[in-house]
Protein backbone atom coordinates (compact mmCIF):
# COMPACT_ATOMS: atom_id res chain seq x y z
CA UNK A 1 0.00 0.00 0.00
CA UNK A 2 1.71 3.47 -0.90
CA UNK A 3 2.37 5.74 2.17
CA UNK A 4 -0.05 9.11 1.90
CA UNK A 5 1.85 12.03 0.39
CA UNK A 6 2.76 15.24 2.19
CA UNK A 7 0.19 16.93 -0.34
CA UNK A 8 -2.59 14.86 1.13
CA UNK A 9 -1.62 14.76 4.61
CA UNK A 10 -2.10 18.79 4.11
CA UNK A 11 -5.27 18.42 2.93
CA UNK A 12 -6.81 16.59 6.52
CA UNK A 13 -8.56 19.08 8.55
CA UNK A 14 -7.20 19.48 11.88
CA UNK A 15 -3.96 17.71 11.42
CA UNK A 16 -2.29 19.96 14.30
CA UNK A 17 -4.72 18.99 17.02
CA UNK A 18 -4.43 14.84 18.70
CA UNK A 19 -8.17 13.81 17.99
CA UNK A 20 -10.44 16.13 16.28
CA UNK A 21 -12.89 16.34 19.51
CA UNK A 22 -10.15 18.73 20.61
CA UNK A 23 -12.01 21.02 18.41
CA UNK A 24 -14.60 21.16 21.20
CA UNK A 25 -12.17 20.76 24.13
CA UNK A 26 -10.32 24.07 23.15
CA UNK A 27 -12.89 26.03 22.10
CA UNK A 28 -12.93 29.70 23.85
CA UNK A 29 -15.22 32.63 23.26
CA UNK A 30 -12.77 34.32 21.16
CA UNK A 31 -14.57 32.48 18.07
CA UNK A 32 -17.43 34.89 18.66
CA UNK A 33 -15.29 37.86 17.44
CA UNK A 34 -15.76 36.58 14.64
CA UNK A 35 -19.42 36.98 14.31
CA UNK A 36 -18.71 40.73 15.34
CA UNK A 37 -16.76 41.08 12.29
CA UNK A 38 -18.82 39.53 10.00
CA UNK A 39 -21.99 41.30 11.43
CA UNK A 40 -20.56 44.75 10.79
CA UNK A 41 -19.46 44.31 7.61
CA UNK A 42 -22.60 43.28 6.98
CA UNK A 43 -24.59 46.78 8.35
CA UNK A 44 -21.51 48.75 6.54
CA UNK A 45 -22.21 47.48 3.45
CA UNK A 46 -25.66 48.10 3.24
CA UNK A 47 -25.02 51.52 4.44
CA UNK A 48 -22.02 52.79 2.17
CA UNK A 49 -22.21 50.44 -1.04
CA UNK A 50 -26.15 49.82 -1.61
CA UNK A 51 -25.09 48.14 -4.91
CA UNK A 52 -23.71 45.31 -2.44
CA UNK A 53 -26.76 44.69 -0.34
CA UNK A 54 -27.08 41.27 -1.59
CA UNK A 55 -23.04 40.45 -0.50
CA UNK A 56 -24.26 42.30 2.65
CA UNK A 57 -27.23 40.04 3.19
CA UNK A 58 -25.40 37.14 2.73
CA UNK A 59 -22.84 37.52 5.34
CA UNK A 60 -25.29 38.34 7.83
CA UNK A 61 -27.06 35.32 7.64
CA UNK A 62 -23.36 33.84 7.34
CA UNK A 63 -23.17 35.57 10.74
CA UNK A 64 -26.49 34.05 12.00
CA UNK A 65 -25.15 30.74 10.54
CA UNK A 66 -21.47 31.29 12.43
CA UNK A 67 -23.10 32.07 16.11
CA UNK A 68 -25.33 29.34 16.09
CA UNK A 69 -22.34 26.97 15.03
CA UNK A 70 -20.14 28.75 18.30
CA UNK A 71 -22.49 28.71 20.38
CA UNK A 72 -23.37 25.01 20.24
CA UNK A 73 -19.79 23.98 19.83
CA UNK A 74 -18.83 26.31 23.35
CA UNK A 75 -21.99 24.69 25.10
CA UNK A 76 -20.82 21.40 23.58
CA UNK A 77 -17.80 22.40 25.66
CA UNK A 78 -19.28 23.04 29.24
CA UNK A 79 -20.85 19.93 29.02
CA UNK A 80 -18.34 17.56 27.73
CA UNK A 81 -15.21 19.68 29.94
CA UNK A 82 -16.99 20.86 32.19
CA UNK A 83 -13.92 21.57 34.80
CA UNK A 84 -11.50 22.42 31.82
CA UNK A 85 -13.81 24.95 31.04
CA UNK A 86 -14.84 26.79 34.05
CA UNK A 87 -11.35 27.87 34.61
CA UNK A 88 -11.77 30.52 32.17
CA UNK A 89 -13.24 32.32 34.82
CA UNK A 90 -9.58 32.75 36.24
CA UNK A 91 -7.79 33.86 33.52
CA UNK A 92 -6.92 37.16 33.03
CA UNK A 93 -7.53 37.67 29.47
CA UNK A 94 -9.75 34.85 27.96
CA UNK A 95 -12.19 35.38 30.33
CA UNK A 96 -12.55 38.89 28.66
CA UNK A 97 -14.00 37.64 25.25
CA UNK A 98 -17.22 36.92 27.46
CA UNK A 99 -18.20 40.33 25.90
CA UNK A 100 -17.77 39.48 22.77
CA UNK A 101 -20.88 36.77 22.75
CA UNK A 102 -23.26 39.46 23.32
CA UNK A 103 -21.80 42.08 21.15
CA UNK A 104 -21.52 39.12 18.38
CA UNK A 105 -25.30 38.71 18.90
CA UNK A 106 -26.46 42.68 18.85
CA UNK A 107 -25.04 42.61 15.30
CA UNK A 108 -27.43 39.76 14.18
CA UNK A 109 -29.89 42.05 16.05
CA UNK A 110 -29.13 44.91 14.31
CA UNK A 111 -28.86 43.31 10.77
CA UNK A 112 -32.56 41.71 11.88
CA UNK A 113 -33.78 45.22 11.29
CA UNK A 114 -31.74 46.13 8.33
CA UNK A 115 -32.48 43.02 6.37
CA UNK A 116 -35.33 41.04 8.05
CA UNK A 117 -37.92 43.36 7.66
CA UNK A 118 -37.38 44.05 4.14
CA UNK A 119 -37.50 39.75 3.59
CA UNK A 120 -39.89 38.86 6.28
CA UNK A 121 -41.88 42.12 7.44
CA UNK A 122 -43.46 43.50 10.79
CA UNK A 123 -44.02 40.40 11.92
CA UNK A 124 -40.59 39.55 12.93
CA UNK A 125 -39.84 42.71 15.56
CA UNK A 126 -41.50 40.88 18.67
CA UNK A 127 -38.90 38.50 18.43
CA UNK A 128 -35.81 40.86 18.00
CA UNK A 129 -37.41 42.77 20.71
CA UNK A 130 -37.39 39.63 22.98
CA UNK A 131 -33.50 38.85 21.67
CA UNK A 132 -32.55 42.22 22.56
CA UNK A 133 -33.39 41.89 26.00
CA UNK A 134 -31.58 38.73 26.33
CA UNK A 135 -28.78 40.45 24.99
CA UNK A 136 -28.98 43.19 27.43
CA UNK A 137 -28.84 40.86 30.03
CA UNK A 138 -25.90 39.05 29.13
CA UNK A 139 -24.33 42.37 28.11
CA UNK A 140 -24.37 43.72 31.64
CA UNK A 141 -23.64 40.42 33.31
CA UNK A 142 -20.73 40.59 31.29
CA UNK A 143 -20.35 44.47 32.00
CA UNK A 144 -20.13 43.40 35.85
CA UNK A 145 -19.59 39.84 36.71
CA UNK A 146 -16.01 40.21 34.37
CA UNK A 147 -14.45 43.11 36.45
CA UNK A 148 -15.93 41.53 39.76
CA UNK A 149 -13.57 38.34 38.58
CA UNK A 150 -10.61 40.78 38.22
CA UNK A 151 -11.08 42.36 41.61
CA UNK A 152 -10.88 39.27 43.13
CA UNK A 153 -9.93 35.92 41.59
CA UNK A 154 -7.56 37.30 38.66
CA UNK A 155 -3.87 37.95 38.30
CA UNK A 156 -3.49 41.38 36.73
CA UNK A 157 -0.79 43.63 36.51
CA UNK A 158 -0.13 47.12 34.42
CA UNK A 159 2.56 46.00 32.40
CA UNK A 160 0.70 43.18 31.03
CA UNK A 161 -2.38 44.84 30.81
CA UNK A 162 -4.14 45.47 27.32
CA UNK A 163 -7.12 46.91 25.87
CA UNK A 164 -9.31 43.67 25.68
CA UNK A 165 -9.91 44.83 29.48
CA UNK A 166 -12.87 46.75 26.99
CA UNK A 167 -14.22 43.69 25.85
CA UNK A 168 -16.73 42.84 28.87
CA UNK A 169 -17.41 46.36 29.20
CA UNK A 170 -18.27 47.61 26.16
CA UNK A 171 -20.99 45.32 25.46
CA UNK A 172 -23.83 47.39 27.22
CA UNK A 173 -22.75 50.25 24.63
CA UNK A 174 -22.97 47.94 21.66
CA UNK A 175 -26.47 46.82 23.43
CA UNK A 176 -27.52 50.88 23.26
CA UNK A 177 -26.84 51.52 20.00
CA UNK A 178 -29.16 48.50 19.06
CA UNK A 179 -31.47 49.85 21.47
CA UNK A 180 -31.58 52.96 19.34
CA UNK A 181 -32.19 50.77 15.87
CA UNK A 182 -35.04 49.01 17.39
CA UNK A 183 -36.90 51.41 19.21
CA UNK A 184 -38.49 53.04 16.35
CA UNK A 185 -39.89 50.01 14.95
CA UNK A 186 -42.08 49.13 18.01
CA UNK A 187 -45.31 49.66 17.87
CA UNK A 188 -46.36 50.48 21.41
CA UNK A 189 -45.38 53.95 22.02
CA UNK A 190 -44.56 53.05 25.81
CA UNK A 191 -41.92 50.10 24.43
CA UNK A 192 -40.75 52.58 22.52
CA UNK A 193 -40.08 55.08 25.52
CA UNK A 194 -38.32 52.11 27.47
CA UNK A 195 -36.18 50.82 25.73
CA UNK A 196 -34.77 54.24 24.55
CA UNK A 197 -34.51 55.34 28.15
CA UNK A 198 -32.78 51.72 29.17
CA UNK A 199 -30.26 51.96 25.85
CA UNK A 200 -29.45 55.42 27.68
CA UNK A 201 -28.65 53.96 30.82
CA UNK A 202 -26.87 51.09 29.03
CA UNK A 203 -24.46 53.72 27.54
CA UNK A 204 -23.84 55.29 30.51
CA UNK A 205 -23.18 52.23 32.22
CA UNK A 206 -20.30 51.07 29.60
CA UNK A 207 -19.14 54.31 28.29
CA UNK A 208 -17.47 56.13 31.29
CA UNK A 209 -16.17 52.91 32.33
CA UNK A 210 -14.28 52.37 28.83
CA UNK A 211 -12.60 56.00 29.30
CA UNK A 212 -11.60 54.95 32.52
CA UNK A 213 -10.11 51.72 31.28
CA UNK A 214 -8.39 53.88 28.29
CA UNK A 215 -7.03 56.62 30.63
CA UNK A 216 -5.20 53.62 32.31
CA UNK A 217 -4.07 52.38 28.68
CA UNK A 218 -2.56 55.20 27.61
CA UNK A 219 -0.59 55.25 31.14
CA UNK A 220 0.19 51.85 30.61
CA UNK A 221 1.64 52.33 27.02
CA UNK A 222 4.01 55.17 27.97
CA UNK A 223 5.42 53.40 31.26
CA UNK A 224 5.44 50.02 29.67
CA UNK A 225 6.16 50.48 25.45
CA UNK A 226 3.36 48.23 23.41
CA UNK A 227 2.12 44.86 24.37
CA UNK A 228 3.92 41.59 22.71
CA UNK A 229 3.42 41.16 19.09
CA UNK A 230 0.77 38.49 19.75
CA UNK A 231 -1.75 41.68 20.93
CA UNK A 232 -0.75 43.57 17.88
CA UNK A 233 -4.54 44.20 17.03
CA UNK A 234 -5.45 45.34 20.27
CA UNK A 235 -4.33 48.33 20.09
CA UNK A 236 -7.57 48.68 17.79
CA UNK A 237 -9.84 48.29 20.08
CA UNK A 238 -9.78 51.20 21.94
CA UNK A 239 -11.31 52.70 18.84
CA UNK A 240 -14.45 50.11 19.44
CA UNK A 241 -16.02 52.12 22.41
CA UNK A 242 -15.49 55.38 21.13
CA UNK A 243 -16.78 54.23 17.65
CA UNK A 244 -19.91 52.95 19.47
CA UNK A 245 -20.40 55.50 21.48
CA UNK A 246 -20.70 58.08 18.56
CA UNK A 247 -22.98 55.96 16.65
CA UNK A 248 -24.97 55.44 19.65
CA UNK A 249 -25.51 58.82 20.62
CA UNK A 250 -26.59 59.74 16.97
CA UNK A 251 -29.24 56.81 16.85
CA UNK A 252 -30.84 57.75 20.33
CA UNK A 253 -30.65 61.21 19.40
CA UNK A 254 -32.35 60.66 15.90
CA UNK A 255 -35.14 58.67 17.95
CA UNK A 256 -35.77 61.17 21.11
CA UNK A 257 -37.81 63.92 19.35
CA UNK A 258 -40.81 61.25 18.59
CA UNK A 259 -40.15 59.06 21.07
CA UNK A 260 -40.31 61.90 23.88
CA UNK A 261 -43.48 63.74 22.43
CA UNK A 262 -45.48 61.09 22.16
CA UNK A 263 -44.63 60.32 25.67
CA UNK A 264 -45.56 63.76 26.94
CA UNK A 265 -41.76 64.99 26.46
CA UNK A 266 -42.03 66.82 23.24
CA UNK A 267 -39.36 69.78 24.46
CA UNK A 268 -37.05 67.07 25.98
CA UNK A 269 -36.76 65.07 22.86
CA UNK A 270 -35.21 67.84 21.05
CA UNK A 271 -32.82 68.82 23.51
CA UNK A 272 -31.55 65.10 23.33
CA UNK A 273 -31.13 65.07 19.86
CA UNK A 274 -29.21 67.89 20.05
CA UNK A 275 -26.57 66.66 23.12
CA UNK A 276 -26.69 63.06 20.72
CA UNK A 277 -25.61 65.60 17.54
CA UNK A 278 -22.99 67.12 19.66
CA UNK A 279 -21.77 63.84 21.23
CA UNK A 280 -21.43 61.94 18.29
CA UNK A 281 -19.20 64.76 16.84
CA UNK A 282 -16.91 65.05 20.26
CA UNK A 283 -16.59 61.17 20.54
CA UNK A 284 -15.92 60.60 16.71
CA UNK A 285 -13.19 63.31 16.78
CA UNK A 286 -11.67 61.25 20.24
CA UNK A 287 -11.98 58.47 17.80
CA UNK A 288 -9.90 60.11 14.89
CA UNK A 289 -6.80 59.95 17.34
CA UNK A 290 -7.16 56.49 18.27
CA UNK A 291 -7.32 55.44 14.75
CA UNK A 292 -4.25 57.37 13.94
CA UNK A 293 -2.30 56.00 16.62
CA UNK A 294 -3.62 52.59 16.20
CA UNK A 295 -2.34 52.68 12.50
CA UNK A 296 1.16 54.03 13.28
CA UNK A 297 1.41 51.44 16.27
CA UNK A 298 -0.02 48.46 13.73
CA UNK A 299 2.67 49.55 11.22
CA UNK A 300 5.52 48.98 13.86
CA UNK A 301 4.22 46.17 14.64
CA UNK A 302 4.41 44.88 10.73
CA UNK A 303 7.72 45.43 10.39
CA UNK A 304 8.78 43.18 13.16
CA UNK A 305 6.32 40.92 12.40
CA UNK A 306 2.61 40.33 13.48
CA UNK A 307 1.79 36.34 14.32
CA UNK A 308 -1.82 35.55 12.97
CA UNK A 309 -4.15 34.63 15.91
CA UNK A 310 -7.62 34.90 16.39
CA UNK A 311 -7.28 38.91 17.99
CA UNK A 312 -6.66 40.15 14.54
CA UNK A 313 -10.90 40.31 13.99
CA UNK A 314 -10.22 43.41 16.55
CA UNK A 315 -9.09 44.59 13.40
CA UNK A 316 -12.76 44.32 12.40
CA UNK A 317 -15.64 45.54 14.44
CA UNK A 318 -13.85 48.88 16.01
CA UNK A 319 -13.07 49.83 12.47
CA UNK A 320 -16.37 49.13 11.82
CA UNK A 321 -18.72 50.79 13.92
CA UNK A 322 -16.26 54.08 13.39
CA UNK A 323 -17.16 53.98 9.72
CA UNK A 324 -20.78 53.22 10.78
CA UNK A 325 -20.85 56.28 13.10
CA UNK A 326 -18.75 58.34 9.99
CA UNK A 327 -21.75 57.88 7.70
CA UNK A 328 -24.14 58.73 10.39
CA UNK A 329 -22.71 61.71 10.93
CA UNK A 330 -22.45 62.82 7.32
CA UNK A 331 -26.47 61.64 6.90
CA UNK A 332 -27.14 63.96 9.59
CA UNK A 333 -24.65 66.78 8.51
CA UNK A 334 -25.18 66.29 5.03
CA UNK A 335 -21.12 67.23 5.30
CA UNK A 336 -19.26 65.69 2.08
CA UNK A 337 -16.15 65.04 3.91
CA UNK A 338 -17.51 62.48 6.24
CA UNK A 339 -19.04 60.36 3.12
CA UNK A 340 -15.29 60.20 1.93
CA UNK A 341 -13.88 59.23 4.99
CA UNK A 342 -16.85 56.93 5.75
CA UNK A 343 -16.44 55.01 2.37
CA UNK A 344 -12.78 54.74 2.18
CA UNK A 345 -13.27 52.95 6.08
CA UNK A 346 -15.56 50.40 4.29
CA UNK A 347 -13.13 49.57 1.79
CA UNK A 348 -10.70 49.34 4.23
CA UNK A 349 -12.48 46.91 6.37
CA UNK A 350 -13.16 44.96 3.27
CA UNK A 351 -9.82 44.67 2.77
CA UNK A 352 -8.83 43.96 6.03
CA UNK A 353 -11.89 41.30 6.68
CA UNK A 354 -11.00 39.17 3.41
CA UNK A 355 -7.46 39.25 4.85
CA UNK A 356 -8.21 37.96 8.46
CA UNK A 357 -11.46 35.51 7.47
CA UNK A 358 -9.08 34.05 4.58
CA UNK A 359 -6.36 33.24 7.55
CA UNK A 360 -8.59 32.17 9.82
CA UNK A 361 -10.23 29.22 7.44
CA UNK A 362 -6.60 28.19 7.07
CA UNK A 363 -5.95 28.01 10.36
CA UNK A 364 -9.17 26.41 11.30
CA UNK A 365 -9.07 23.99 9.01
CA UNK A 366 -5.31 22.89 10.05
CA UNK A 367 -6.52 23.18 13.41
CA UNK A 368 -3.58 25.41 14.71
CA UNK A 369 -6.32 28.14 16.29
CA UNK A 370 -8.43 25.78 18.63
CA UNK A 371 -5.94 26.52 21.88
CA UNK A 372 -7.59 27.06 24.87
CA UNK A 373 -4.78 28.87 27.54
CA UNK A 374 -6.56 27.68 30.27
CA UNK A 375 -5.62 24.36 29.05
CA UNK A 376 -2.29 25.69 28.13
CA UNK A 377 -1.49 27.42 31.14
CA UNK A 378 -2.40 24.28 33.08
CA UNK A 379 0.27 22.37 31.35
CA UNK A 380 2.81 25.08 31.49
Amino acid sequence: MPCPTSSAASLRPFQQLTHPREVIRQFTPNWFAVTMGTGVLALALKQALPALSGVAEALWLLTIGLFILFSAMYAARWLLYFHEARRIFAHATVSMFFGTIPMGLATILNGALVFGLERWGQGIVPWIEVLWWFDVVLAVLCGVVIPYLMFTRQEHSIDQMTAVWLLPVVAAEVAAASGGLLAPHLADTHQQFQVLIVSYVLWAVSLPVAFSILTILLLRMALHKLPHASMAASSWLALGPIGTGALGMLLLGSDAPAVFAANGLGGLGEIARGIGLIAGIVLWGCGLWWLLTAVLITLRYMRHGMPFNLGWWGFTFPLGVYALATLKLAAWLELGFFQVIGSGLVLALIALWLLVASRTLRGAWRGELFVSPCIADLRA
